[in-house]
């Protein structure tokens, strides 16, 4: 039986293990493939995949309605943007391309945001970044 850290590759090469983000995602899609949650088995998520008549699982599938906290966030980063204006902008921006810097390091490619390459989302973090900056300079400065 081939270990974790060489599954799939020519016989005495070693790949180092996954860290961060790459190994939460690895872990969550072996766990959804898996039918496993946080929970234990038997307690799948929305979207995860559900057992069939011919070899899934048996008894009853438990979906959990769905949470809009996306909605809340969104909401959120909304109304500090509006209170504290750019400075605000710069936080988020920052911590976004920070984010997105880490991810790429550990091997995220394409994103799920709209521009999809992560080097156009880190592109498109810095220069709001830049305009936070120079909408800040420009406020108190003539």
């Amino acid at each position: 039986m081939k270990s974790e850290e060489t599954r799939g590759e020519m016989p005495g090469e070693r790949r180092p293990p996954l860290t961060g983000v790459a190994y939460e995602e690895a872990r969550a899609a072996q766990a959804a493939a898996d039918g496993f949650t946080a929970d234990g088995p038997g307690r799948p998520w929305p979207g995860a995949p559900r057992p069939s008549a011919y070899g899934g699982r048996s008894g009853p599938v438990i979906v959990t309605p769905f949470d809009p906290l996306r909605l809340c966030v969104y909401a959120t980063v909304a109304l500090l943007g509006w209170v504290l204006g750019p400075f605000a902008v710069i936080v988020f921006a920052g911590v976004g391309f920070a984010g997105y810097v880490r991810a790429r390091r550990a091997g995220l490619v394409r994103s799920k945001c709209l521009l999809r390459d992560t080097r156009l989302v880190l592109a498109y973090l810095g220069l709001v970044v830049v305009a936070a900056v120079a909408a800040i300079v420009l406020r108190f400065f003539t």
